[in-house]
């Protein structure tokens, strides 16, 4: 049986109590839940992954990524902001400069999986 978009869906509804007591069980608590949501929604954008790739190389700054998505620097802060926000860039400042990097090798293996997913 499909529903009207052609998910396949079980023909008969027969629940798995011990399966959904683990699933359950194993749960996060609802604040995580909202922020790993809110990460995966900051990798949701174009732009922002185009950002995270260029990162993956080395940090860069304001100005580099500016050129690199042919965005201005203006927009390419907004997007450094909300990745900032969410824990997945880190920057310093080097005299005039501010440069941005991913936030932890966590973020580079999560990308790199990412790619490596959608290469098979």
């Amino acid at each position: 049986m499909s529903n009207e978009k052609g998910t396949e869906v079980c023909k008969v509804y027969e629940e798995h109590l011990d399966k959904i007591l683990k699933a359950k069980e194993k749960l996060p608590d609802d604040e995580v839940i909202l922020e790993v949501s809110d990460f995966f929604d900051a990798l949701g954008n174009p732009t922002r992954l185009k950002i995270l790739f260029a990162l993956l190389e080395d940090e860069l700054c304001t100005c580099d990524l500016s050129n690199i998505t042919g965005l201005s620097v203006s927009a390419i802060s907004h997007q450094l902001r909300i990745l900032k926000d969410r824990k997945i860039v880190t920057y310093r400042k080097d005299g005039k400069n501010v440069f941005y990097r991913l936030d932890d090798e966590h973020i580079r293996e999560i990308l790199k999986v990412a790619l490596k997913h959608m290469e098979e």
